[in-house]
This record gives C-alpha cells, sequence and structure tokens, in this order.
C-alpha cells in the first residue's frame, strides 16, 4: 500500500472517531434526564464533559497505536543520488 492509500485510511479512521465522538457528546449532553444526578453533578455533564472525553482520549490513542503505520516520509532513492529539489 503506497503512502497516500495509507494516508487516506488513517484520515477515514480520524473522521470515523471523530463523528462517534460528536454523535456520543450530542446524545449524552441532550438525551439524558436533567433530574439525574451522580456525586451532585448533573448526569448529562458529568458523561459529555468528564468521562466522554477521557475515553475518547483512549480511544485515539489505541487508534494510533494500532491501526497507523510508521511509513518514511523522506524521498531518497535508494541509490543514494539526491534530487534536484533537495538542498
Amino acid at each position: 500500500m503506497n503512502r497516500f492509500a495509507l494516508a487516506r485510511r488513517e484520515a477515514a479512521f480520524c473522521l470515523l472517531l471523530t463523528l462517534l465522538y460528536f454523535f456520543a457528546w450530542y446524545g449524552t449532553a441532550y438525551f439524558i434526564p436533567l433530574q439525574l444526578e451522580l456525586w451532585g453533578l448533573p448526569l448529562w455533564f458529568l458523561l459529555s464533559c468528564m468521562v466522554m472525553p477521557l475515553l475518547f482520549i483512549l480511544l485515539c490513542a489505541l487508534m494510533v497505536n494500532r491501526l497507523f503505520v510508521e511509513i518514511p516520509l523522506d524521498t531518497h532513492s535508494p541509490s543514494g543520488k539526491e534530487s534536484p529539489h533537495e538542498s
């Protein structure tokens, strides 16, 4: 797989995780009844502003560790000759 296909795949995973975060945040912020509380805080606030960001930081770290591939960014040719655009 070339580096552009890998970059496209990784961007798709990032977009998917971002959309999942948005819908999870929206759901916890707007669909949980206001009367529910935990430790004196409204449950919607606790979930959408404290728990959800921590969960998605963990998911982001797992995504980077498991799905992203390290690729060389240099454009050196194997013969060792420099391209005319490098200084």
